[in-house]
């Protein structure tokens, strides 16, 4: 797990409790807690403590792996990447579970096309403490698979270990497809719950917020269709169906940075729909306007 926060904790303690070798990249308090405390995952879905994890800040320490997930923030991805290259071996896949759709472009050159799965995240998680994480409703999806689309041996296999672990997990035959569909929920909530700085429940709830939702979600659609990603038209308005089935606390992890003054990904979220958008001459009011309202506050306050 090239990254242990979140989502790099929830995944790698799921599949760690399912027998799986894990071994977790992490810094600073966290690092600390989890050498001297293990991890601990607390989620509605079932709490999970592992006594005693390896876990480590140089991942060239751990040798070749079958399968690095990497879940660092977009900020370091370029630099976390070269990292891990002594990580990967002949038949080793990286499988980034990041936020956003540029991504997979940063990671291409430098672990290389045969080593690069393509991947998203569905799941509303932090650490809560050094140590532990916390994962807040019971959304806990992973969809993942090769750019090429074929059904590959190691894509097949974590398929069967994060099925084992409880995840609703699926192999995806157009995962690029794939992963702008989760571009245009995860941008539209952190948005609008970063702005508005409450979870999604009362924004759905009122008229006014609920349409500033599903238009920064289809300023989103608009965009990927322009750039050839096969999304329906109305994709927006089924996100927005699917909102509606979940936890009214759940909120994005923009939104959770932004309130403990943490450094914050808008660049590569909101920002990058502009900037994608302005590549196909798509407007992108809402997004840039986001991006212009939390712009100062960006580079946090630590």
């Amino acid at each position: 797990m090239m990254g242990s926060g979140g989502v790099g904790g929830l995944v790698g303690a799921r599949l760690a409790q399912v027998g799986c070798d894990v071994s977790f990249v992490a810094r600073g308090a966290h690092l600390a807690a989890m050498r001297e405390h293990g991890l601990t995952l607390e989620s509605p879905l079932g709490n999970v403590h592992l006594p005693k994890v390896r876990v480590t800040d140089d991942p060239g320490s751990l040798g070749p792996a079958d399968l690095v997930v990497f879940a660092v923030k977009l900020w370091d991805t370029e630099a976390a990447a070269r990292t891990i290259l002594p990580l990967v071996g002949p038949e080793t896949g990286v499988l980034s579970l990041q936020n956003g759709v540029v991504k997979d472009e940063i990671l291409r050159p430098i672990v290389g096309e045969k080593a690069l799965m393509g991947g998203v995240a569905y799941m509303a998680t932090t650490i809560s403490r050094p140590g532990v994480i916390q994962h807040t409703g019971t959304m806990q999806r992973v969809v993942f698979g090769e750019y090429d689309g074929r059904r590959s041996k190691r894509a097949e296999t974590l398929l069967e270990f994060c099925l084992k672990a409880g995840f609703d997990a699926k192999l995806s035959d157009d995962i690029r497809r794939s992963i702008w569909e989760k571009f245009v929920f995860l941008v539209g909530m952190a948005a609008v719950t970063a702005t508005v700085r409450l979870p999604i429940g009362p924004i759905r709830e009122n008229p006014l917020t609920r349409a500033f939702y599903l238009d920064a979600m289809r300023e989103v659609v608009a965009v990927g269709r322009a750039h050839g990603v096969r999304l329906p038209e109305n994709f927006a308005e089924e996100r927005l169906a699917f909102t509606d089935t979940l936890p009214g606390t759940m909120t994005a992890s923009l939104h959770h940075d932004l309130e403990r003054g943490n450094r914050l990904e808008v660049e590569w979220l909101s920002g990058a729909v502009v900037e994608l958008g302005k590549a196909v001459g798509v407007a992108t009011p809402i997004h840039r306007a986001v991006r212009d309202i939390l712009v100062l506050h960006a580079g946090g306050k630590k």
